[in-house]
């Protein structure tokens, strides 16, 4: 296979950050205004993430709406695991930041045990391709539970959250520019992105009595979906393009 995984470029960083303020007001939207409730969300966007996953294994290369159609929904599910966590069986967003932290911390081990490998440029088998997807999905629940602890039990809030966690993707970035190590940076950065999306979503959809500005999810929703949506047609049209004019340069 070629590579599954976009070139990380800042529409990849702009996408990742909107998919995850996607899963955040999107999941809040469905399970209360909607009135699924937290469990039968999760089912439903379980169910729609396997369509998508399957959809995207079977490509034999990195198609940008499916892909991205796979993230937002892994944003989604991954939010609803953290918050039945919390909500429905009460446990304490320590400890299931702790159990995410290992979850992932354990993915990575396992991956590299057998990969000798954590490289997102080098996701060319159906087996790396299902570790990185697993990657993924603890990343976004890690995020969750990280950013839910963060503005709730530490109390930073939404505008606090927003400017800690841009200040730590900021950090990350420079210590690559200084010559960190890029995988290990890239995981950094793109676990840091989720409770930056669920930050801006929650201050933009939550009302003003809670702190934020009071857009509402379904505003925040279909607006961030609308913006991804033109940037994935921008990405997949250059790619066409770019396809286009190899054979004749």
């Amino acid at each position: 296979m070629l590579n599954k995984v976009p070139e990380v470029t800042a529409i990849f960083w702009a996408i990742k950050i909107l998919s995850t303020t996607v899963g955040e007001t999107g999941a809040d939207y469905l399970a209360v205004h909607v009135g699924l409730g937290a469990s039968l969300t999760a089912i439903c966007m379980t169910g729609l993430l396997v369509a998508a996953l399957l959809t995207q294994l079977r490509r034999r290369a990195y198609v940008p709406w499916i892909y991205w159609l796979t993230v937002v929904l892994v944003s989604i599910v991954g939010t609803q695991l953290t918050d039945l966590l919390t909500d429905k069986l009460d446990i304490s967003l320590y400890i299931s930041t702790a159990a995410f932290a290992c979850a992932l911390a354990a993915t990575f081990a396992l991956w590299f045990s057998v990969e000798r490998t954590l490289s997102i440029h080098s996701i060319v088998t159906t087996r790396r391709e299902l570790f990185y997807w697993t990657a993924i999905l603890f990343t976004f629940a890690l995020g969750t539970a990280a950013g839910d602890l963060s503005a709730e039990a530490l109390g930073l809030g939404f505008q606090l959250g927003v400017v800690a966690f841009s200040a730590l993707i900021a950090a990350v970035a420079v210590s690559y520019h200084f010559g960190a190590n890029p995988v290990l940076t890239f995981w950094l950065a793109y676990i840091l992105t989720r409770p930056l999306g669920a930050s801006l979503g929650d201050l933009l959809s939550q009302s003003r009595e809670y702190g934020g500005i009071g857009l509402g999810t379904i505003q925040t929703s279909i607006g961030f979906l609308s913006i991804i949506v033109g940037l994935v047609a921008w990405v997949t049209f250059e790619g066409d393009g770019a396809r286009r004019a190899g054979p004749a340069q």
